[in-house]
């Protein structure tokens, strides 16, 4: 394959999606996901425009147990990057981040703080 021909290619990247859940219940707590998405693209301005349109997509409202109303509103992306592997298999690396503070991580990640709650 020649030079001028990969960049007819697309690649996959990773978007990393916020949303933020409210809730018209008067002591409901705010509750935020990350979302990790796949995307195929040429480049990564289209990709981050293709995760700004799923973003878009993903809103959402309902009523839960409660008849209390939920929210899932979009809040930012966080990040676009092309995936880390370039073949998918057990063990591919598809996206990596750091970070300095452990305890500051520690808070905000449920799984290690041990504060896993549903919206």
């Amino acid at each position: 394959m020649e030079i001028g021909e990969q960049k007819n290619l697309a690649t996959f990247y990773i978007a990393i999606i916020l949303y933020e859940a409210s809730s018209d219940a008067p002591d409901y707590t705010p509750l935020y996901q990350e979302s990790f998405v796949l995307l195929q693209a040429h480049s990564a301005e289209e990709a981050r425009q293709k995760a700004f349109l799923h973003a878009q997509h993903e809103q959402i409202s309902y009523p839960n147990e409660y008849n209390e109303q939920i929210s899932w509103s979009f809040k930012q992306i966080i990040d676009v990057s092309p995936v880390l592997s370039e073949t998918f298999n057990d063990g591919s690396e598809l996206y990596a981040r750091h970070f300095r503070d452990y305890q500051a991580y520690r808070l905000f990640e449920p799984l290690l703080s041990g504060n896993i709650s549903s919206a």
